[in-house]
């Protein structure tokens, strides 16, 4: 009988991974195991807090190990090299936080069996906030307790540190781990489900946002940030732009309501080199607006879909174009990025599809305030299931304080017009319950909006407008009178038949109408009861 093939270890599969895909998979497995001895609430903190450890850890050598080249080749003294090797401002003048000798992961590594592996890294992030004034109380401090598997936790250290996150796909080191960090959020809302949607948006959403605006260059404002990753793949479109030739420079503002979820956006833009200001604490934006006097260029936001419990004051400022009920926040949300933007500002939110046509408690009077005063510029249903944090319907509203050619810009003159996009038959499946969209769906949806705007970027494409039969519809305000102010994109560029709908596409479609209706509506608890079974029965 020919012996057991023995299965490699974690550390061998790590050795053979070639790709920054499979080096994620690996750390994510091994993290996976000291789950059930973390608090799940603490979970992500514990693990991404490695991940931040790690990444400024590296950054600071790579620094360190360029800077001592640079002086070898201008003929400095080996003495004078280590005293500058050890001059902090020459990593925090390049944007590389300081690192003192026990906070970095070779010392780490090396005396964790001796000393301790929690306690050493409890003391680790203790001293890297205490040196860097933007990352005070915002690293965990939750290693050594009693609860955490130190022998697990010292396998993971060594699995990081055996990762070779600067040699693959030609990629720097803070890149590869600004891409773990990415993969470990977007695999905790998964793993977290509804809750998981508090903190992250999917990606190809984000993109979709991004690559309308095209935020180039000015303010960009998230009023519920989550983690960050608006402003991750701002900072990405514009790195892509100056590879282009172009200039371009963001300044990030943003706030976030939930104290662990403020603490690892904080991280995440560290991590990806992203000088924001979230303001020096977590904070509720309708109660205590940490960016009182902003003015932003840009508004990017997924905010909570309906919430019912939130800080109404019917006196407040911000709702120019009318109160917004007490048991429903989204157009407060939608009020309050208007009194963000700028002169030229535009703002692209995620919110419920029933923002487009609800009626209840003023909403449709506040629509029709907001399409009145011409700050609609356009609307995107979207497919079904981009979201596995929710099953309710997803839209976009991008909105914009001027329409007119704005002089020297040549943009085309849409004052008293709104683009209707329907693309709800877009996307392909990701896996069973996740749809994406793909770079084609992105290219085409972004394609026909700055067609329609007459943008640069549509201009150096060649593209020009025009109205597509069931996908777009560029509709005056005469149309949209005449729909009562209901903005859904399908009233206007044609709904699809009911009987062309797919089975996938119909189960989820009625189960996100049925709870939209549940949220919108507070009834008996035998009604609750009974929506519940049947939202069960229909996702089944």
């Amino acid at each position: 009988m020919p012996p057991r093939e023995k299965k490699p270890t974690e550390q061998e599969e790590l050795f053979s991974a070639s790709t920054a895909k499979e080096i994620q998979a690996i750390l994510w497995k091994a993290a996976d195991k000291l789950r059930g001895s973390i608090d799940a609430a603490q979970y992500k903190e514990f693990v991404l807090g490695l991940i931040f450890l790690k990444y400024v850890s590296d950054a600071f050598e790579e620094r360190r190990n360029e800077l001592a080249k640079e002086l070898a080749e201008d003929g400095i003294s080996e003495d004078q090299i280590a005293d500058f090797l050890e001059d902090r401002d020459e990593y925090t003048g390049a944007h590389v936080f300081w690192v003192p000798e026990t906070a970095r992961w070779s010392w780490i590594a090396a005396n964790a069996k001796s000393q301790g592996v929690g306690k050493l890294l409890d003391e680790a992030m203790d001293a890297v906030m205490q040196e860097n004034g933007p990352l005070k109380t915002v690293l965990p401090k939750i290693f050594n307790r009693d609860n955490v598997d130190q022998k697990r936790l010292a396998e993971l250290v060594d699995l990081i540190s055996d990762a070779r996150f600067g040699g693959t796909e030609d990629k720097p080191a803070q890149d590869v781990l600004g891409e773990v960090y990415e993969y470990f959020l977007g695999n905790f809302a998964r793993a977290e489900g509804k809750r998981g949607g508090e903190f992250y948006t999917p990606q190809s959403v984000v993109r979709l946002i991004v690559e309308i605006l095209e935020p180039y260059s000015g303010r960009v404002y998230d009023p519920a940030c989550g983690s960050g990753g608006m402003f991750v793949q701002a900072a990405k479109l514009i790195k892509a732009h100056r590879d282009e030739g172009h200039k371009a420079d963001i300044s990030v503002f943003g706030q976030e309501l939930n104290e662990r979820t403020w603490r690892l956006a904080k991280m995440n833009l560290a991590i990806h080199g992203i000088d924001g200001n979230l303001a020096g604490r977590w904070g509720d934006t309708f109660a205590d607006d940490k960016h009182p006097d902003l003015k932003a260029d840009f508004v990017m936001a997924n905010p909570p879909f309906n919430i019912k419990d939130w800080a109404r004051d019917e006196s407040d400022a911000r709702w120019r174009y009318g109160v917004p009920p007490k048991n429903n926040a989204n157009y407060a949300w939608l009020q309050h990025m208007v009194s963000k933007l700028g002169e030229r500002g535009t703002a692209g939110i995620v919110l419920a599809n029933g923002s487009m046509s609800s009626q209840s408690s003023g909403e449709g009077e506040i629509r029709q305030s907001m399409v009145e005063a011409d700050l609609v510029a356009c609307m995107v249903a979207l497919p079904p299931q981009l979201f596995r944090t929710t099953q309710i319907p997803a839209c976009l509203w991008f909105l914009a304080k001027d329409k007119s050619p704005q002089g020297s810009k040549g943009l085309a003159d849409r004052r008293g017009e709104i683009l209707f996009i329907d693309a709800r038959e877009m996307g392909e499946m990701a896996d069973r319950t996740e749809r994406v969209l793909t770079e084609a769906d992105l290219a085409k949806i972004a394609g026909v909006y700055h067609a329609w705007r007459g943008t640069a970027s549509a201009k150096a494409e060649g593209l020009a407008y025009e109205d597509v039969p069931g996908f777009c519809f560029s509709a005056g305000l005469e149309k949209v009178r005449e729909h009562a102010y209901v903005l859904t994109p399908g009233r206007y560029v044609g709904a699809v038949e009911a009987e062309e709908e797919g089975t996938e596409a119909r189960a989820a479609r009625i189960a996100g109408l049925m709870e939209e209706l549940y949220v919108l509506f507070d009834k008996s608890d035998e009604l609750d009861e009974e929506i519940r079974k049947q939202l069960g029965r229909i996702s089944a």
